[in-house]
């Protein structure tokens, strides 16, 4: 079974565009969650320009009291850029995952996976350090052999499958929308003999679902941006559902 986390970033980033608490990010979370979701994943970013630090504490609780209910176990997966505050909380929270992304200076999303180099190479005491904690480690990268091997070198538990690449292709249709399934069906073989588990996100929405969720062994994926926009027509309960109904095979 495929499990969805839904990203709740953007219903942050509409508080912030006004200021104060509306709407409620916790309240949010317990829509989805009251759907049947089964994950929740937040992206605090360093400028805080949406999820911000003093809202991760808040769903966190709000999520291992879930736990204590009738939906049982609800998995709670942090995102973001390995920076010491960053690592801090999620040593301090221990969430269920904790999803190392890149960071490029001026972004409005995450734009790729981890790019080789020496920032790469160094994160493996940071992905051990996350672990000695209990704590689920993926780490973001595109769908080619070269990133797969380096997750699993720094000794990551799974591998987050960038999609936006993929979105695009399947807009496109046709022999485009088949190579690149082929590239990420490849990438998530490949990780699987390696002992990586495969999550995948970006840009994943209700219509590429319809091919994307065969990809072999995935296990995950977090939808945000799609999911919350079409629930401005529809409500968040139905969308989550909607998903859900998506994912089952």
């Amino acid at each position: 079974m495929i499990k969805l986390s839904v990203n709740v970033n953007k219903v942050a980033t509409l508080r912030n565009s006004r200021g104060g608490s509306v709407p409620s990010v916790v309240q949010a979370v317990e829509t989805c969650l009251d759907a049947g979701a089964p994950g929740i994943t937040v992206h605090p970013r360093a400028d805080e320009r949406h999820i911000r630090a003093a809202d991760v504490p808040e769903v966190a609780a709000l999520v291992e009291r879930r736990r204590q209910g009738p939906q049982g176990r609800v998995e709670f997966n942090i995102e973001g850029d390995p920076r010491p505050a960053f690592v801090e909380m999620v040593l301090k929270i221990r969430p269920d995952q904790a999803t190392l992304v890149p960071v490029m200076p001026g972004e409005v999303t995450s734009q790729a996976g981890w790019p080789p180099g020496p920032i790469a190479e160094a994160l493996g005491p940071t992905v051990a350090r996350i672990k000695q904690a209990g704590i689920r480690v993926s780490l973001f990268v595109d769908p080619e052999e070269a990133p797969v091997r380096w997750a699993a070198r720094m000794g990551a538990d799974r591998i987050e499958l960038y999609t936006e690449p993929y979105a695009h292709a399947f807009r496109q249709g046709g022999a485009a929308a088949t190579a690149s399934f082929a590239r990420y069906a490849a990438a998530a073989e490949l990780a699987h003999s390696l002992g990586l588990g495969v999550n995948a996100g970006h840009d994943l929405d209700l219509d590429n679902l319809t091919r994307f969720k065969s990809l072999p062994h995935l296990d995950e994926v977090s939808i945000g941006h799609a999911l919350i926009s079409r629930a401005l027509w529809v409500g968040l309960d139905r969308v989550v559902r909607e998903y859900l109904k998506a994912l089952a095979l």
